[in-house]
Parts: structure tokens; sequence; C-alpha cells
């Protein structure tokens, strides 16, 4: 796994395998910055769900103001510090639950970068508490990372442009706030 663009371009990063982390495929990570790649440049950026940092990591190598990278198990917390020893940006890494880094943080966000466990449903119930909390800033995206098969209903989102991806067995959303 190697960072795709910007600064770090070409950097290999350290990746396991445990069942609960389930590092996004090349070729959707690429995808996925072919959608955002315009808008990572200053933006405040919040990897929930973390797993081995990658997807947050991209967004520091391609000039993120500030990146927050956040996940609950400390051997996916200890990997993100691994990958993160060479190099430099504004960042903080964070051990904790998504929804209780959500209950605690008090800002917004540019990006929001969601590849739960797929079928776990936190992917739904973070997005339910972002929009509901006001945690996305005006024009802000949300990459939403889930298995095709997943029912989720993004026309319920009437304060989002959304735009669906399916990679083989994985399925991309790209929610973007309309502005004001």
């Amino acid at each position: 796994m190697r960072i795709i663009a910007g600064k770090y371009r070409g950097k290999k990063l350290k990746e396991f395998d445990i069942d609960t982390t389930r590092p996004t495929q090349d070729r959707v990570k690429e995808s996925i910055f072919n959608l955002i790649q315009f808008d990572i440049q200053g933006a405040v950026v919040l990897d929930l769900f973390a797993g081995t940092g990658a997807l947050g990591i991209e967004c520091i190598s391609r000039g993120a103001r500030r990146t927050y990278l956040v996940d609950n198990n400390p051997l996916a917390i200890s990997l993100i510090n691994d990958n993160l020893k060479t190099i430099s940006g504004d960042f903080k890494v964070i051990k904790s639950d998504f929804m209780t880094f959500l209950k605690g943080v008090n800002r917004k966000f540019d990006i929001i970068l969601l590849d739960p466990p797929f079928d776990s449903g936190y992917g739904e119930l973070a997005i339910d508490f972002i929009i509901n909390n006001d945690l996305i800033s005006d024009s802000g995206i949300i990459i939403f990372e889930t298995h095709f098969t997943n029912d989720f209903d993004s026309a319920k989102y009437t304060a989002f442009d959304t735009v669906k991806k399916k990679y083989g067995t994985v399925a991309v959303y790209k929610m973007v706030k309309k502005g004001n």
C-alpha cells in the first residue's frame, strides 16, 4: 500500500490483516481521491474508522490543513503512529470509538472519510450524528465506503447532493453538503 499523490507520493505504508480492519483496496482508494482531489488542499479532514491511516495520510500528503485519524483498535492506533513517523503535517491520532469521538468533538470538518466495518451499521449511525449535530462545514464532503449490498438510503439526506460509485463489491458514496 502506497501514498498515491502529493508530498509523500510513493511512500510505502505498513499494513496488517486483522478481522476488524479491512484496508481500502488500492483501486477504490484511487477512485475516492479522484472524487475529492480538488477539495483536500487546506481542508480539515476526519478519517473516522482510520484502520491503517492510509486515507487520512493521503490527505496529509495532498495538503490538508489538519487531519484527525480516529480508531478504537489499539493495534490500528499503533500502526497509524508507525505510518506517521516520517510524515510531517498537522495531524492528531485519537484512540476512541467513533460515537464517543463524535459526541466530544466541537468543530466542523470539510471532509469526513467513513470506512467502517461492513454490515456494522456504524457508517449510517455516524452520518446521522454528523448531520444532526452539524459537524460538516458548508459545502463539506462525506465519503462513505460500504459493501455494495448495503441498502444505504442516501436520498433521505436532502441537504446533500450524493453520487454513488460501485467498484466490485464496494460502493462509495460522495455526499456534498449543499451550499447555503
